[in-house]
C-alpha cells in the first residue's frame, strides 16, 4: 500500500495509520533527508526479522536506527563530552553514528561488536514517525543492487514484502555518512551525503 504524505507537514492521521503498522510488526519505507529508508519498530523482533528477509540481507549485516533527537540518542548509545559536541553540530542530518551500545538496545540489534548506528535524519517524516511510535525506528536503505530507490514506484515493485510506503515523493539518489565514533577519533566508514571536510 502506498500512501502519499506532505514531506513538510506530514499528515498526523497518516502518520498515525503507520505507527499502528508498526505496533502490530509491519515493515514500511519511508522517506528521510538522504536516501528512502525501510523499518521497523526497534522492539518488534518479528519486525526486525521480516526487514532482514525483505532486503535478503545477510544475518552479520548490520541495522542502524533513527531516533528524534540527542536526549533518546543518549539511552541506546554511549556518549561521553566530546561525541556530545559533535552530536549537537551535526544533528539532525545526514550523518550515522557508530557509538558503543547500551544495555537499552535490543538483543536482536547486537552484533559482535556491541555497537549500534544511530541516525537522526533532518527530515519531518521520519522524526513525525518515532515520535508518535515512541520507540526508535530500525532502519536500512531502500537499495537494490546498490543503487539507492529514488522512485516510491520502484520501491513498491521491488520489495513486495513491504505492508506500507510514505509516499514523499522522489527521494535522494546518496546515502548517509558514516561515523565510527567508538575509538579515540572520527573514523569515516561511508562518505556519503553529509560533509567530511568540517570534522
Amino acid at each position: 500500500m502506498r500512501l502519499e504524505i506532505h514531506r513538510q507537514h506530514p499528515e498526523p492521521r497518516k502518520i498515525q495509520k503507520a505507527v499502528e503498522l508498526l505496533r502490530d510488526d509491519g515493515v514500511l519505507a519511508y522517506p528521510t533527508d538522504t536516501v528512502y529508508g525501510i523499518g521497523c519498530d526497534i522492539r518488534s523482533k518479528k519486525g526486525i526479522e521480516r526487514v532482514y528477509r525483505i532486503k535478503k540481507m545477510k544475518p552479520d549485516q548490520p541495522l542502524a536506527f533513527i531516533c528524534p533527537d540527542l536526549g533518546d540518542l543518549a539511552k541506546y548509545g554511549l556518549v561521553d563530552d566530546r561525541t556530545y559536541r559533535l552530536l549537537r553540530r551535526l544533528t539532525p542530518g545526514p550523518y550515522c553514528f557508530i557509538l558503543e551500545a547500551t544495555r537499552e538496545v535490543p538483543r536482536a540489534l547486537h552484533m559482535k561488536r556491541k555497537t549500534v548506528g544511530i541516525r537522526i535524519p533532518h527530515d519531518e517524516v521520519a522524526l513525525a514517525l518515532v515520535r508518535a511510535l515512541g520507540n526508535p525506528l530500525v532502519t536500512t536503505t531502500a537499495t537494490a543492487g546498490g543503487e539507492a530507490l529514488v522512485d516510491p514506484a520502484d520501491i513498491d515493485e521491488q520489495f513486495p514484502g513491504i505492508d506500507m510506503i510514505l509516499d514523499g515523493g522522489f527521494g535522494g539518489a546518496v546515502a548517509s555518512t558514516v561515523l565510527d565514533l567508538t575509538g579515540d577519533g572520527i573514523v569515516v566508514v561511508r562518505e556519503g551525503a553529509g560533509a567530511v571536510d568540517t570534522l
